[in-house]
């Protein structure tokens, strides 16, 4: 009895990693693909023909209809044109394996190790904008964005002097990203890294950055967000 339960055990536990390696895009599972172009700094396409949209990193937008190039968004596009094109990588999934656009969500993973997602953080190609359920790293992405933004690196350094004078009106931060559908709080970590949440209408909403969004304030409270101070 003791040997058929500990091969059931085994069997089990086998079943559990073929589960999460499936080779197929399912919530938890990973699978091996090869890019086949950079379509932006946080979005790829793969030899397959499906994009991958990079989670919770958010680079300056080049090819966002409507939306003008943003500041240092050509540089973040290059570095993952450099980065990605032509690579084998490991694509690993959080809770929703594709987006309302039928992108695939992933974090991405090159045959070295390295961790894009995070690299285009850490390096200042790119800002987090984590969103709920899919957060596997959120906190790792927060300590990467707070490192950048310490030492100045690529999009943190940027400063009104260093672009054309036409663009002098243009903020150095990346523009406001459009709410997830059913996502409307801000979350956004300041100067001091504390983190705080803003609802629509309060004062400090149109003009805040978010580097999460929730649907409700109990998430974001969750998450360890507060309201701002009265």
């Amino acid at each position: 009895m003791k040997r058929i339960a500990i091969c059931l055990a085994l069997f089990s536990a086998l079943l559990g990693a073929c589960s999460s390696t499936t080779g197929q895009p399912v919530a938890n599972g990973e699978m091996e693909a090869t890019v086949q172009r950079v379509v932006d700094g946080d979005t790829v396409e793969l030899s397959t023909g499906e994009k991958v949209r990079l989670i919770g990193v958010d680079t300056p937008e080049t090819v966002k209809p409507n939306t003008p190039v943003q500041p240092y968004g050509k540089e973040a596009s290059e570095f993952s044109k450099q980065l990605l094109t032509g690579q084998k990588v490991k694509l690993k999934f959080d809770v929703e394996p594709y987006d309302k656009y039928k992108r695939l969500l992933a974090y991405m993973y090159l045959q070295d190790g390295t961790f894009v997602n995070e690299k285009l953080v850490r390096d200042g190609y790119a800002r987090i904008m984590t969103i709920p359920p899919n957060v596997a790293y959120a906190d790792l992405f927060l300590e990467a964005e707070r490192e950048a933004r310490e030492n100045n690196k690529g999009l943190w350094g940027l400063s009104e002097s260093e672009e054309k004078p036409e663009k002098k009106a243009t903020t150095a931060k990346p523009a406001k990203e459009a709410a997830p559908e059913g996502k409307t709080i801000k979350g956004n970590i300041n100067a001091k890294a504390e983190k705080i949440y803003h609802v629509p209408g309060s004062a400090s909403y149109e003009q805040t950055n978010a580097e999460m969004w929730f649907a409700t304030e109990e998430e974001a409270k969750a998450a360890g967000f507060r309201a701002p101070k009265r």
